[in-house]
């Protein structure tokens, strides 16, 4: 990127494994995006994006004050926060300002190796090279590069990222299925090696944040949410570094993912969802009662758990090589604040303290029969009950112990 050359247009691919099959094209023209299909994709029989981008002929446009005039479908393949922070310090480095790229610059530097399996050329990624690594020198150079520090490292930790969305550093990486050995990414891991991603601790984050998001995730599935596996993994310092096997990757299968931001085109920024428009949303493009269920789930457990930071961006949905649409796995969720202290997805129009009534509602709104709301709460609050002991077990702090349990004592926020 040292002989910047500002890209103009991009072939956007979508390969689920194989080999990639062409999707269309995206130019950048006088500050404006535009998306044409491929021919030959008007027949695949697939379609990326159902709400925003039907499959049909012709040139289309979207809103420039939207995800930068890009259609949501491409614009979940780029890392926001961190990610984001990474870029722009890298083309800085290279003399370039971060004003002057455009969406379709951050789409080359994706190239293949983005979340999904959306894949655009040209391709300017650059995987990281190496085998072994330290989550604890990870960490550490997170934290410099948070403090305006570790130029040398940036490349490398941009290349980690692997297009990530969220504030907190991830790193993407390779675990061996005795969860033992961690090495670098790449999309061909060796035999016996699975696709992971892991988080650390940002600066406003206390050093038990890992341990609190892994027991969210073990009273997650005992609430009978769906989830990748998920692990803690030992660190020099603090609890330990949360990590969770992605859901975009099986072995050498690649999922396309969309998010609801991208789907509805709704900021996550700017909190404006209800769950009743997710669960609904849900059954327009699953199709399935059962997605809607999972869909219920989550909000009955981002609620009483206190997980306020339940926007747009946390919830995605998988679409295979046939082309079925389904919820994936949870993901996000632990003990956190929304804006201005409420939950960031509404339940029923209530944002401030939405409660088991609340959720009642929203359940029969989405026709899901009234056992089975009474069963999905009554499973999430005893779940919950083993907060303390979990959170001891696994290093969590005992103010926090604390914070946590009066906050969400009987279920009830």
């Amino acid at each position: 990127m040292s002989n910047y050359i500002p890209v103009k247009e991009l072939r956007v691919g979508i390969d689920f494994g194989d080999s990639a099959l062409p999707v269309g094209r995206l130019a950048h023209r006088e500050g404006r995006v535009y998306f044409e299909y491929d021919a030959s994709f008007l027949n695949a029989g697939l379609n990326i994006s159902p709400v925003r981008l039907p499959v049909e002929p012709g040139l289309k446009s979207f809103d420039p004050q939207v995800f930068e005039g890009l259609p949501g479908v491409f614009d979940d393949s780029l890392p926001d926060g961190w990610g984001r922070l990474l870029f722009d310090r890298v083309l800085r480095s290279k003399g370039v300002l971060a004003g002057e790229v455009s969406p379709l610059d951050r789409l080359a530097h994706v190239g293949q190796t983005g979340i999904g399996a959306l894949v655009y050329e040209p391709d300017y990624s650059g995987e990281p090279k190496g085998d072994v690594l330290n989550l604890d020198t990870l960490a550490a150079q997170t934290i410099e590069v948070l403090s305006g520090e570790a130029e040398d490292v940036l490349e490398e930790l941009l290349a980690l990222n692997g297009s990530s969305a969220g504030a907190r550093p991830k790193a993407v990486i390779g675990v061996d299925k005795a969860r033992e050995t961690i090495r670098y990414a790449e999309e061909a891991l060796p035999e016996g090696y699975e696709h992971w991603l892991v988080k650390f601790g940002n600066t406003t984050d206390g050093p038990d944040a890992g341990a609190v998001e892994y027991v969210y995730s073990l009273m997650a599935k005992e609430a009978g949410i769906e989830m990748m596996p998920t692990h803690l993994f030992p660190g020099q310092s603090g609890a330990g570094y949360f990590a969770t096997q992605r859901f975009d990757r099986d072995e050498a299968r690649r999922f396309h993912t969309h998010t609801a931001c991208g789907l509805l085109h709704s900021d996550f920024r700017t909190p404006s969802l209800d769950y009743e428009d997710l669960l609904t949303l849900t059954e327009a493009v699953t199709r399935d009662a059962r997605e809607v269920k999972k869909m219920f789930q989550l909000a009955v457990f981002n609620v009483l758990a206190h997980n306020r930071d339940d926007h747009s961006k946390n919830f995605t949905f998988l679409m295979d090589s046939t082309g079925e649409w389904r919820l994936s796995p949870a993901y996000d969720l632990t003990f956190s604040s929304g804006p201005r202290g409420e939950q960031s997805t509404m339940v029923m129009g209530e944002g401030k303290n939405p409660n088991v009534d609340d959720l009642t509602r929203l359940g029969q709104a989405a026709n899901i029969n009234r056992t089975d709301i009474d069963s999905v709460i009554d499973q999430t609050r005893h779940a919950l009950q083993k907060w303390p002991d979990l959170a001891k077990e696994f290093g969590v702090r005992s103010k926090t112990i604390k914070l946590v349990s009066q906050t969400i004592k009987d279920g009830t926020p």
